[in-house]
C-alpha cells in the first residue's frame, strides 16, 4: 500500500460524516474506499464503500481522522480529487469533485474524460 497525501482529499464536512458511517458499522478503523467503475450515463461512475481491507496496489490517504483508500485502476482516474458532503432537497450524500471530469451527468454520479468517448444510447441518471 502507497501513502500518497496529494492524490486523493476529503472535506472537514464529509470527514465527519464518513466518522460516524464507520462508527455506525463499528468499524471505527475501516477505510472509506473510493473507486471508478464504467457505467452511468457519461461513462464512468463513482463508488465508495467501508473497507477493512488492504489490496496491493491501493493508494491510501489518512486526513481529518479518515482513511481513504484507492486501488490503482481507479487512481489515475481520481487523483487530485475531493471527497465533499452535500446536503439537497433528496437528503444528502457524498460526492466527488474531480478534476479530471470533463463533462459529468446531470445527477453527479458518472463523469468523462478527455479521450473517451461519449457514452451511448441507454443510459440515462436514473439507469445507476
Amino acid at each position: 500500500m502507497v501513502q500518497e497525501q496529494n492524490a486523493i482529499s476529503i472535506t472537514p464536512v464529509a470527514a465527519e460524516r464518513a466518522k460516524e458511517i464507520l462508527n455506525r458499522y463499528n468499524k471505527p478503523g475501516a477505510a472509506i474506499r473510493v473507486f471508478i467503475k464504467s457505467g452511468g450515463c457519461s461513462g464512468y461512475q463513482y463508488g465508495m464503500a467501508v473497507d477493512e481491507r488492504s489490496l496491493e496496489g491501493d493508494t491510501e490517504v489518512k486526513m481529518l481522522g479518515v482513511r481513504l483508500v484507492v486501488d490503482r485502476m481507479s487512481l489515475p482516474l481520481l487523483v487530485g480529487s475531493q471527497v465533499d458532503w452535500v446536503e439537497n432537497m433528496m437528503g444528502g450524500g457524498f460526492s466527488v469533485n474531480n478534476p479530471n471530469a470533463t463533462s459529468s451527468c446531470g445527477c453527479g454520479h458518472s463523469f468523462r474524460t478527455d479521450g473517451q468517448a461519449p457514452a451511448g444510447e441507454g443510459g440515462g441518471c436514473g439507469s445507476h
